[in-house]
């Protein structure tokens, strides 16, 4: 929080300053976001989806229990009231979504998974328009109209036909639930208790650790865990250090300083650093059809989320 006794003029002159910061934090949390995807499919054969969901959650709570103990001791028993909420946050947009992410990877390619995990924007806005009644224009209904189209042909692998046969990439079929379930913890955020951001990340975080041992259970209980590898570990700590705890640290800081809106515009990063990453480190092939799709998410969302302003 800022001092209201800041000099105007002074406060004015580090407000270039503020926003490149901003922007440079934004660019870093996409691109780590991005490569969460690559990460999934790196994963496959080194360590099992589940043991890889559990063990993401157990190092970020803790990394969070080191750098946040403070102001968690300070805080929690606010959210002792809320609990039900939070264990529900947690489930849907930790537990839930990355179960289904990692599980996805090994059906489908890492372009897929950043391309479907783009269009969750969009979602939230469909969301919001059903049990928020936000008020949308017709630019942004065509917007909608083209994520989902974009989700289509990624679905399909360029071939619609494939949809009345209902043949569908289960890896796909998975990372669009699961960017529901994402997009409904970001709707939830609207009753987010008032605690500071790191808080309620650590709580949620904390619920999704313990609501993945089941699935961990369940996965050694069918005979699908196995250890990890040396690289598995090695994913276990990127995924748990960087796209669970860093990058969400360095989100929180870039919307405190420019705000949540400006902020969420730079979540479209994600669906082109995602299968950027994916080219150059898998050696995975861009198809035409990815082309399509990736510029039918990107435009829908940009029209969504840019070109018509939304009602409150």
């Amino acid at each position: 929080m800022r001092s209201g006794s800041s000099s105007p003029g002074l406060f004015a002159s580090f407000l270039p300053w503020l926003h490149n910061q901003a922007y440079v934090l934004l660019v870093f949390t996409t691109l780590i976001w991005g490569a969460n995807a690559v990460a999934a499919r790196l994963a496959v054969g080194e360590v099992s989806p589940m043991m890889l969901t559990f063990a993401r959650w157990g190092v970020c709570c803790l990394a969070l229990g080191l750098c946040a103990r403070q102001q968690i001791a300070l805080h929690w028993r606010t959210l002792l009231p809320a609990w039900r909420f939070i264990a529900l946050m947690g489930m849907l947009g930790f537990t839930g979504f990355n179960a289904l992410f990692y599980a996805a990877a090994h059906h489908t390619t890492a372009i897929n998974i950043a391309i479907i995990q783009g269009t969750i924007p969009v979602l939230v806005l469909v969301g919001s328009v059903f049990f928020f009644r936000t008020r949308v224009g017709g630019l942004q209904l065509v917007g909608v109209a083209l994520t989902l189209a974009g989700i289509v042909v990624v679905a399909s692998g360029g071939h619609p036909e494939r949809l009345a046969q209902l043949a569908f990439n289960v890896g796909d079929v998975w990372m669009i639930v699961a960017s529901l379930l994402y997009a409904a913890y970001a709707l939830g955020l609207r009753r987010r208790p008032e605690v500071p951001a790191i808080v309620f990340f650590a709580a949620t975080a904390a619920i999704a650790c313990l609501t993945s041992a089941p699935l961990l259970m369940a996965e050694i209980a069918m005979g699908d865990f196995f250890m990890p590898s040396a690289k598995g570990w090695a994913l276990v700590l990127f995924v748990g250090l960087l796209p669970s705890f860093v990058s969400q640290i360095t989100f929180i800081h870039a919307v405190g300083l420019i705000g949540p809106a400006r902020a969420g515009v730079f979540l479209n990063l994600v669906p082109i650093f995602g299968p950027l990453l994916a080219v150059l480190v898998l050696g995975e092939a861009l198809s035409l059809y990815h082309a399509v799709a990736l510029a039918l998410v990107l435009g829908g969302i940009y029209i969504a989320e840019t070109m018509a302003p939304r009602g409150r």
